[in-house]
C-alpha cells in the first residue's frame, strides 16, 4: 500500500513553502530517513525525509512551485526496490476513451472571462488566486518567486493595495543592464529578511538609546575562573552568556520590554525567550534560546554553540526560530563599533553589541585604558517608554560591569 508524502507543519506563523531541490527522483530506491526533496521557508530551508523504505512515485510538483502544508509531494511504494518504470504516475486517459462533449452543447455563459495566467508566469496558488480576482499576470507584475513567477504573496500584496494606487496593466520598463553586471535572483529567505525589516520600521515606533561598557570586571572574571569553567563545563565562558545573564535580570525588572503588542492589548511574559542574531550561509538568522531565564552561563555558551554550528551546515529547525522574546545581536565580531539594530517583529526590544576597544577613560579623578564597548537599545516607543529603556540599559551595564551583582540581586 502506497505512502503519501506530504508537506510537514512548517512552524509558527508558516504557511506555504517553495520546493527548492528533490533530491531523489521518481523510480528511486529510498532508505528510511533519507531526504527525498529540500523545501524552502521563509526562515530556513527543510529537508523532508521518506517515512519508510520503498520505491519513490511520480512528483506531484515541481521545483519552484509554492505548496502549502498538508499538500501531496509524492507517494511511496514499500519494498526493498523496484524497476523505475514502476514507480512512474499512471498512464493518462486514452484519447479514445474520452468522452466528446456534444456538438450542439451550448456554451456556458460567463459573466467575465478571467484572463487566462500562464504556468510559467505563477506558481500554483498564486495562479488560483489570480484567477478568482479576474487578475492578469501583468497586472501583479514581476513576481519574487523563482525566475521571477509570481507567488501567493505577491498577489496578495497587490490586492491590499488601496485601489488607486494599483499600477496600471501597462509593462514595466525594462532595465538596461550593464555587461559587467551580474542579476540574481534574491532567495526567498533573503526576501523574507528584507520584508520583516521594512514590516517593522513601518508598524513599530522605533527609537535608540546608547551607553558604553567598561569591560574590565568581566574580563578579569572570565580570566580567573576560565579553566576550570572549561573543565567543568566543556565550553569557554564567553561574553554572549554574560551579556545574556545581564539582559535577562534586567528584563525581570522591566517587564514591558519583554512584552509585546498585540491589538490594543499587551502581552506581558514571566519568561524569557533570548534570540541570538546569527550569520549563516544565506544571510542572518535568530535563533530562539527558550526559557533562557532557567539556564545558566554554561548552558547559554553550549546552546549558542549550537545553534552556531547549526546555522553554518543550514540545519536550523523552524522550531529554532519561533517564540522570541527580547533579542541580542553581536555587530562587533564583524568589527561594527556603533549601529542601531532594527527590531526583530512582534518584539518590543533588540540589544545590538559592538567592538571591545580600549580606550581612555575617566575613572576617580584619574584617565586610565579601559576595554570599552558600546551598546545599543533599540526599541518599540508605542509601549516602551524612554525613562524605561535608559534605565533598562544602564541595568545591563551595571550587571556586565560588576557580574557579582546578578549574585546577590540588586
Amino acid at each position: 500500500m502506497s505512502v503519501e508524502i506530504k508537506v510537514p507543519t512548517l512552524g509558527e506563523s508558516v504557511t506555504t513553502a517553495t520546493i527548492a531541490k528533490w533530491l531523489k527522483k521518481a523510480g528511486d530506491t529510498v532508505a528510511a530517513d533519507e531526504p527525498i526533496v529540500e523545501l524552502e521557508t521563509d526562515k530556513v530551508s527543510v529537508e523532508v525525509s521518506a517515512p519508510q523504505a520503498g520505491v519513490l512515485g511520480a512528483e506531484v510538483a515541481k521545483e519552484g512551485d509554492e505548496v502549502e502544508v498538508g499538500a501531496l509531494l509524492t507517494t511511496l511504494e514499500p519494498g526493498a526496490g523496484a524497476p523505475k518504470s514502476a514507480a512512474k504516475s499512471a498512464p493518462a486517459e486514452k484519447p479514445a476513451e474520452k468522452k466528446a462533449a456534444p456538438a450542439t452543447a451550448p456554451a456556458p455563459a460567463a459573466k467575465q472571462a478571467a484572463p487566462e495566467v500562464d504556468a510559467a508566469a505563477a506558481l500554483p496558488a498564486a495562479r488560483k488566486l489570480m484567477t478568482e480576482n479576474n487578475l492578469s499576470a501583468e497586472q501583479v507584475g514581476t513576481g519574487t518567486g523563482l525566475n521571477g513567477r509570481i507567488t501567493k504573496g505577491d498577489v496578495l500584496g497587490f490586492l491590499s493595495q488601496p485601489q488607486a494606487t494599483q499600477p496600471a496593466a501597462a509593462p514595466k520598463a525594462a532595465r538596461n543592464d550593464d555587461p559587467r553586471e551580474e542579476r540574481v535572483k534574491m532567495t526567498r529567505l533573503r526576501r523574507t529578511i528584507a520584508r520583516r525589516l521594512k514590516d517593522a520600521q513601518n508598524t513599530a515606533a522605533i527609537l535608540t538609546t546608547f551607553n558604553e561598557v567598561d569591560l574590565s570586571g568581566a574580563m578579569a572574571m572570565r580570566a580567573e575562573y576560565q579553566e576550570s569553567f572549561v573543565k567543568k563545563h566543556g565550553v569557554k565562558l564567553g561574553f554572549m552568556s554574560i551579556f545574556s545573564r545581564a539582559v535577562i535580570a534586567a528584563l525581570k525588572e522591566f517587564p514591558a520590554i519583554n512584552a509585546e503588542i498585540d491589538g490594543d492589548d499587551v502581552i506581558y511574559r514571566d519568561f524569557v525567550n533570548l534570540g541570538i542574531a546569527v550569520g549563516g550561509p544565506n544571510g542572518l538568522v535568530v535563533p530562539v534560546i527558550k526559557n533562557a531565564d532557567t539556564m545558566g552561563y554554561a548552558e547559554i555558551e553550549k546552546t549558542i554553540a549550537g545553534f552556531g554550528k547549526a546555522a553554518r551546515e543550514g540545519t536550523l529547525k523552524i522550531d529554532d526560530l519561533a517564540g522570541g522574546t527580547f533579542s541580542i545581536t553581536n555587530g562587533g565580531i564583524y568589527g561594527s563599533l556603533l549601529s542601531t539594530p532594527i527590531l526583530n517583529a512582534p518584539q518590543s526590544g533588540i540589544l545590538g553589541m559592538h567592538s571591545i576597544q580600549e580606550r581612555p577613560v575617566a575613572v576617580n579623578g584619574q584617565v586610565v585604558i579601559r576595554p570599552m564597548m558600546y551598546i545599543a537599545l533599540s526599541y518599540d516607543h508605542r509601549i516602551v517608554d524612554g525613562k524605561e529603556a535608559v534605565s533598562f540599559l544602564v541595568r545591563i551595564k551595571q550587571n556586565v560591569e560588576d557580574p557579582r551583582r546578578l549574585l546577590i540581586d540588586v
